[in-house]
């Protein structure tokens, strides 16, 4: 006969990592789910580190209300390199125990699961919510704040493209993407890049950026795109080079935190409040230490350990398309991924 779940009657959410807009979203949907399943919410400001230090604030419907259009976090955001040890670990423990805790929602990316997975092995419940622009977490086709951190970077892209097409030049824009490229390359295809740069492939400087600019100029274009992951290398050291093959002067423009920014999109609003939604189903109903994620569409619920193992790829036929897109592009330029 199996056991009934254990009664959770108070829960901690907490954002951890780099911000991402829709954080807002998904701690809203957490607090008022909770409040309609009769469970108290607490919110654990900044990140894994709140969580040692008790840095905690009470949440109701009132504390959550107009925060569904804003950008960043309410609950603010830190990484912590004292969590990384076991007695940073202890003390989120016994914070855990002092607030009667029955478990956590922890909204971020891989470094918050991680740091999640060490908390459930101690015995607090856990459950997470992917939240990051980089849309990197392997075992969710999607993370919160990715569509409206593309939009940003499109918006200045576009304004970007209106100057360069004036001045007939060169533009390098270094976008968000330390370890993968997927901001890069879906940001490339929707403004038409001459090329873009990804950290998952190995930059052929002749070929995938001086071929094509050359290659763009004889089919009569003017002005140049080029979108560079920062994890592909520096726009600025790209541009230096463009300028010593071809002689243009390009113009370089790194993004930054710009990306991290500003109202989320309504895809990221929905997203957000539904995980926020299944995440404390999740926990009420004994189904925690596990990531909610989203697969083909739906909302489904990854044991945390499986989850942390799952990797994901760049999408081949995304880039298949952006060079289809470009006059004279192979299509075979990234088969050896």
């Amino acid at each position: 006969m199996e056991s009934e779940p254990k009664k959770i009657k108070r829960i901690g959410v907490l954002t951890s990592g780099g911000d991402a807009p829709g954080m807002n979203a998904a701690v809203r949907a957490v607090v008022r789910t909770s409040v309609a399943k009769g469970v108290e919410c607490v919110g654990i400001r900044r990140g894994w580190q709140g969580l040692i230090n008790s840095d905690f604030v009470l949440l109701n419907r009132d504390s959550v209300k107009h925060i569904l259009p804003l950008g960043g976090t309410m609950l603010y955001t830190a990484r912590s390199d004292e969590f990384l040890q076991n007695s940073g670990r202890a003390k989120a423990v016994i914070t855990c125990k002092m607030l009667g805790l029955d478990g956590i929602i922890a909204i971020g990316g891989d470094g918050t699961f991680r740091g999640a997975l060490e908390l459930s092995r101690l015995g607090v419940p856990v459950v997470g919510i992917p939240a990051t622009i980089d849309n990197d977490v392997g075992c969710s086709n999607y993370t919160i704040g990715f569509d409206t951190a593309c939009n940003t970077a499109i918006e200045c892209i576009d304004k970007l493209r209106d100057t360069m097409q004036s001045h007939e030049r060169c533009s390098v824009v270094e976008v968000m993407g330390r370890n993968a490229g997927f901001l890069a390359l879906y940001v490339g295809i929707a403004v038409g890049a001459t090329a873009v740069l990804v950290p998952e492939h190995k930059v052929d400087f002749q070929k995938d950026i001086i071929e094509r600019i050359q290659n763009s100029k004889l089919a009569g274009n003017s002005h140049f795109m080029i979108v560079v992951a920062e994890g592909a290398g520096s726009a600025v050291d790209f541009g230096r080079m463009i300028h010593d093959a071809v002689g243009m002067e390009p113009r370089v423009t790194v993004l930054g935190h710009i990306q991290r920014g500003g109202t989320p999109t309504a895809r990221d609003r929905e997203t957000a409040t539904r995980m926020g939604y299944s995440a404390v189903n999740a926990m009420v109903e004994g189904r925690y230490n596990s990531i909610i994620a989203t697969q083909e569409g739906g909302i489904v619920e990854i044991p945390i350990e499986e989850a942390l193992k799952m990797k994901k790829h760049l999408q081949m036929d995304r880039y298949r398309i952006m060079e289809t897109m470009q006059l004279g592009g192979s299509t075979t330029l990234l088969d050896d991924f």
